[in-house]
């Protein structure tokens, strides 16, 4: 598989808009690109997320690797796509059953060691996600806020 498909939420004041992250495994020489109006913090996703697919033992893939936060209009800011981009590059390259992404939305940001931690404005998100009847996925930081959407 070469394509993967995974969902998180943006923070826009008190909203959650949806957000797709679609990963893309391609020949050629070894890249990692990120596109959809990317923030600088989410573009040091890159490097996040390299290093904590490495420290995890997993193998992270030496292709062409092209992730689309998508609606591009729509401003991502924070590392709290860090989860969604590495389980979807880890499904994309055959690591994870592309199943297993499912419908479930995810949130975190990657510590270099694979440590998940905590974000900012869960509670939005687990609002969003539980209106949607869709399971929510957050570092243990966020439980309590998430559980509050219940």
């Amino acid at each position: 598989m070469n394509l993967a498909l995974a969902h998180s939420r943006a923070r826009v004041g008190v909203h959650a808009p949806a957000v797709r992250v679609e990963v893309h495994l391609g020949g050629g020489l070894p890249n990692f690109t990120l596109v959809g109006l990317p923030a600088a913090a989410v573009r040091e996703s890159r490097e996040r997320v390299r290093s904590a697919i490495a420290n995890a033992q997993l193998e992270f893939p030496q292709r062409r690797i092209t992730v689309n936060l998508a609606p591009a209009d729509l401003p991502k800011e924070g590392g709290r796509y860090d989860l969604a981009i590495a389980l979807a590059i880890l499904a994309a390259s055959g690591q994870l059953p592309v199943a297993a992404l499912g419908e479930m939305e995810l949130l975190g940001e990657l510590a270099l060691t694979g440590e998940l931690k905590p974000v900012d404005g869960v509670l939005p998100a687990a609002l969003a996600a539980a209106r949607e009847g869709r399971p929510l996925v957050v570092p243990a930081g966020n439980g309590a806020e998430a559980a509050l959407a219940s």
